[in-house]
């Protein structure tokens, strides 16, 4: 089918500059898979099918290689009582942790996660789950389903389950530690070697395969040395959430004498198949961590990193400078790693962060930040038919209304985009093979009351759960206090 779509704004791409251009007024063309025709003067009865999103910002889909495929967490650990972390007790590990969920209701968080990727315009992701409610990490089982998940829901991922050597612990002193289990580490990395090897291409290519190992600080460097070897044989990329914060600094030092890019270079992790989410603590050399140029051009050999000022600045941290790492050649790409998964206002977010932490008004410009969550995303994939709206590229787009009763005025699409709309802006989604996956807000198949309720029932379980394994046997009412004083239903 061919189908034509219209908008007042339209985000095309020149293939000289290899950037996006604005269209007025301007036509999307698709058929079957593939975009046909960007611009203006498509014969509308050409097509089997014409679409007039009025005024409107019509783009590609976003690209999130951070995204969350779990049920919200960071309700919880951005706001426990004392700041003393909700790792597990040490006694819990050695007791053997169990998963909070069984087999379905796992299935069931990561669907419902996955439709909250599709409702924020979010076409091409890459998941991340926490693992504090896990047995260890995540399993091949669990990571087929949600390759099936995807395929039903047309979301176009890039999975493999996460594995790890060791767990964040808490001694009994409150001394944090790491529980180290390497076979564990061991049979994760052959699961995750397995599905890649099983799932790549899988759903007409719209599932790929990718290692996705934990964090650093959690991984022998024997496994890392491994994931590097197995990534190049399978030739697939390698996703590790590093350069995180002064503690995993202090903790690799103290085990390994080296930074996390060095641990990096000496196990061959890195290089053009890593991704790097967050990238904020680059070196060893101060707690103030502003980087050397040497840091910046190390990064710069590496697929991409993962920026995501939505999720980071909840927890008090902040890329030191957008500008900069562009500039020395870094290749930036975001994601969400949040509920809701909201790539327009981590656009935002950053755009203004980047103004307070430089005090320059123009630092992280709106269209810098919109190139990294299409292109920048496409890039870090090695794919040239993602994050554009180009003929021959794949039929992902999003159109994010700009006539909504909280817009207000329009200016520049792009700024207005930022500034004025949310992902509660996001009207419709088109992703491959030419699917509406999400028309006017709503997907599809999907019972939206059912789903909450069942997602607020494993939510508080999750929730009740941390009070078992806690170092200091606190009370979920202790862990979690609310923002005022409760008081019960039905007194005075």
């Amino acid at each position: 089918m061919r189908a034509l779509v219209t908008a007042s704004h339209v985000i095309g791409y020149d293939p000289e500059a290899d950037d996006h251009v604005l269209i007025r007024d301007g036509q999307v063309v698709y058929e079957d898979t593939r975009i046909v025709h960007v611009g203006h003067g498509y014969d509308p009865a050409a097509c089997d099918a014409v679409v007039d999103a009025g005024a409107a910002l019509v783009g590609p889909g976003f690209v999130d290689l951070d995204a969350l495929a779990d049920i919200d967490h960071a309700l919880l650990d951005t706001w426990h009582a004392d700041g003393r972390g909700l790792d597990w007790s040490e006694e819990y590990a050695l007791n053997g942790p169990t998963a909070v969920f069984d087999a379905d209701d796992r299935a069931f968080v990561r669907e419902y996660a996955l439709t909250q990727l599709i409702r924020h315009g979010i076409t091409t992701a890459m998941p991340i789950a926490a693992e504090t409610h896990s047995h260890w990490a995540e399993t091949y089982d669990d990571l087929a389903r949600v390759a099936d998940a995807a395929a039903r829901f047309g979301l176009r991922m890039y999975l493999g389950p996460s594995y790890r050597s060791g767990v964040p612990v808490v001694t009994p002193d409150g001394t944090a530690a790491v529980h180290w289990r390497p076979e564990r580490g061991e049979r994760g990395l052959a699961d995750a070697i397995r599905f890649v090897r099983d799932f790549d291409g899988a759903h007409g290519d719209l599932v790929r395969g990718a290692l996705l190992p934990c964090r650093i600080e959690t991984l022998t460097p024997e496994l890392m040395r491994a994931t590097a070897d197995a990534a190049e044989e399978l030739d697939c990329l390698v996703r590790l959430h590093c350069l995180q914060g002064t503690g995993e600094l202090r903790r690799l030092a103290d085990r390994h004498g080296t930074t996390p890019l060095g641990l990096l270079k000496e196990t061959g992790l890195l290089g053009p198949r890593l991704l790097i989410p967050h990238a904020i603590h680059i070196g060893g050399h101060s707690e103030v961590d502003t980087p050397y140029a040497g840091e910046l051009d190390d990064l710069a050999t590496v697929a991409g990193i993962v920026h995501c000022p939505y999720t980071m600045v909840r927890y008090g941290a902040a890329l030191e400078d957008f500008d900069r790492y562009r500039a020395a050649g870094v290749n930036i790409a975001m994601g969400t790693d949040s509920f809701p998964p909201d790539m327009i206002r981590g656009m935002d977010y950053g755009t203004n962060l980047s103004k307070l932490i430089t005090g320059r008004p123009e630092a992280g410009s709106a269209a810098d930040y919109y190139r990294a969550a299409t292109l920048g995303g496409a890039r870090a994939l090695g794919r040239t038919d993602l994050g554009r709206l180009a003929p021959g590229a794949l039929a992902d787009l999003v159109v994010v209304r700009l006539d909504g009763p909280r817009t207000g005025p329009v200016d520049d699409p792009v700024r207005t985009l930022l500034m004025n709309t949310s992902g509660a802006d996001v009207d419709t989604v088109v992703v491959v093979n030419g699917r509406t996956v999400l028309r006017a807000g709503r997907i599809p198949g999907v019972d939206e009351t059912a789903w909450r309720a069942r997602a607020q029932r494993l939510f508080d379980r999750m929730k009740a759960a941390y009070a078992d394994r806690d170092y200091l046997h606190r009370t979920t009412d202790a862990l979690f206090p609310g923002s005022f004083p409760a008081r019960p239903a039905g007194t005075d």
